[in-house]
């Protein structure tokens, strides 16, 4: 078996466990090519970023991802962190260049939770005054 170089990628409800070999630039989500699991324009830009911040090709690692929970956008910002942590993994140096990208940040922003006597999280009913 090759060695690989894992990272965990979480955002919202997401989590994304990413590994990164050795190879000519597959890439798969959960057992799917990528372009038949993220179907959204940009997306691909936004999951690829770490490989340019470091001055990497793509096309160098077979990218195997297994993501579950959460929306689109939880999943494809999860996935590009632990594509990002996968990548220090390999090359510490590249530390500071994920870094000033901003790529090696978790957003640690979740869905509030709802509070009682309140509609939503924030949400209240209608004040009626008589």
């Amino acid at each position: 078996m090759a060695q690989y170089y894992e990272g965990i990628g979480r955002r919202k409800e997401s989590t994304a466990r990413v590994r990164l070999t050795a190879g000519s630039g597959k890439f798969t989500v959960n057992e799917k090519d990528f372009a038949a699991f993220f179907t959204r324009m940009g997306d691909f830009e936004d999951i690829m970023r770490p490989f340019s911040a470091v001055g990497q090709e793509a096309t160098k690692y077979d990218v195997s991802v297994l993501v579950n929970g959460g929306g689109t956008t939880g999943q494809t910002e999860s996935v590009r962190l632990g594509i990002a942590r996968a990548l220090q993994i390999i090359n510490a140096e590249w530390t500071s260049a994920l870094r000033k990208k901003g790529l090696l940040t978790r957003d640690a922003r979740v869905k509030e939770r709802k509070k009682p006597g309140l509609k939503k999280a924030r949400k209240a009913p209608t004040y009626t005054k008589r």
